[in-house]
Order: C-alpha cells, then structure tokens, then sequence
C-alpha cells in the first residue's frame, strides 16, 4: 500500500487539497503531530475537503508514535536530496508499504530524522529561482510517480460518470 505521511502540516489549505489527492489515488494519509490548525469537519470542509468521509488518514502524537506504528518503506522529500525522485524503484509489491514523508511548509523534515536514511532522501528537480514546490504540489507530483510505475493500481482510467465515450458523444 502507498502512503503519504505529514509531518507536522501547518496550512490547513495544503493539507485538504493532500487530502483530495489521498482520496484519488487511494493513499492513507498520515498526519504527525502538532498540526496547525485544527482538525474538524468544519475546518476541512473550508479547506475545500469534501472527500473527507472517503479518506483513510491517521494522526500521530509524534515521529515516534508514527514509526512504531508503521512499518515499511521510508521516502522522504527534501530540497537537501541529491537525488531526484524518479531514481527510486517502487514497483516490487514484495518490499512492503511505501511512506512517502512530507515536511512541514516553514522548516521541512528535521535534519536529525533525514540524517538516519540519507539513501531515501530525495529532490523534486527545480531550477534555482524557488527554495521548494508547495507541499501539495509536491504530493501529487510523488504519489503520482509511485502509482506511474506501479501501472496506477487499478485506478480508473476512463471517466466514470459522464462515460469512456463523452468526448466522441454530440
């Protein structure tokens, strides 16, 4: 299974519209507390959730409490990478669940946490006129690379509601 993991978000916008990306590809959320801002219905639905019923997600006390309870893959997305997300292989099912690990919008993921797994700290490519993409933006950007070389997953590829057909359609 995929996941994308957040650690301790602060923009609630960028969490929802995360949040919207989880319910498309079928990726739990995981969200690492503190969180700034507060986690209600009434706070999403301003973020523009409104898949939330159809999301799995799970907060966490900390970086421990999440570690000891999930096991598997770690990625983490850092602009301090040195290699670029398309360089990791995650196509076999057999090496267990993928965590891709997102840093909170002002600081990122803190250097004690990226320096235990340097070999699994990656960079989206970018020129030098910006320090990071938004944290959403990135989001898609990884999920969407993992489920490109996992042949997305049984995701649909056909419009469902107006029909395969809509575009031939009068």
């Amino acid at each position: 299974m995929n996941h994308i993991v957040l650690y301790q978000p602060e923009i609630p916008q960028n969490t929802g519209n995360i949040m919207r990306t989880c319910v498309a590809t079928n990726t739990k959320l995981h969200l690492i507390k503190p969180l700034g801002f507060v986690l209600d219905d009434a706070h999403l639905k301003r973020s523009g959730v409104n898949y939330i019923d159809k999301l799995e997600y799970e907060v966490y006390e900390n970086w421990d409490d999440f570690k000891s309870k999930n096991k598997g893959n770690y990625y983490y997305f850092t602009r301090y990478g040195r290699k670029p997300h398309t360089s990791f292989d995650f196509t076999n099912e057999h090496n267990g669940d993928i965590y891709l690990i997102f840093g909170k919008e002002s600081t990122g993921i803190p250097k004690e946490i990226l320096k235990k797994d340097l070999e699994h700290c990656m960079r989206i490519p970018m020129t030098d006129n910006v320090r990071a993409l938004n944290v959403s933006n990135s989001v898609a950007v990884a999920i969407y690379e993992v489920l490109r070389q996992q042949d997305y997953n049984n995701l649909l590829r056909e419009e469902p509601h107006k029909g395969a057909d809509f575009l031939e359609r009068d």
